[in-house]
């Protein structure tokens, strides 16, 4: 009986850190890929020679920023 309680428990605690976690991680990879990766593969697309594909890319991401800013 003390086993299932202290295993309950030790699982509440842990499973909120695992939580708090996963919720950290989620965001620094959204700051990464924005303030790193993002910028790399548009520049790396600009000096292969497909500005055609850089430029609508930018442009819908730069739609949507502005949107979502303005929005909510």
């Amino acid at each position: 009986m003390w086993t299932l309680i202290f295993l309950l428990l030790m699982l509440a605690v842990f499973g909120k850190l695992i939580f708090f976690a996963v919720k950290m991680t989620w965001g620094v990879t959204k700051i990464l890929f924005t303030l790193v990766f993002f910028p790399l593969i548009l520049i790396g697309l600009v000096m292969a020679g497909l500005m055609y594909i850089a430029l609508p890319i930018l442009l819908v991401v730069g739609i949507i920023t502005w949107f979502v800013k303005t929005v909510f």
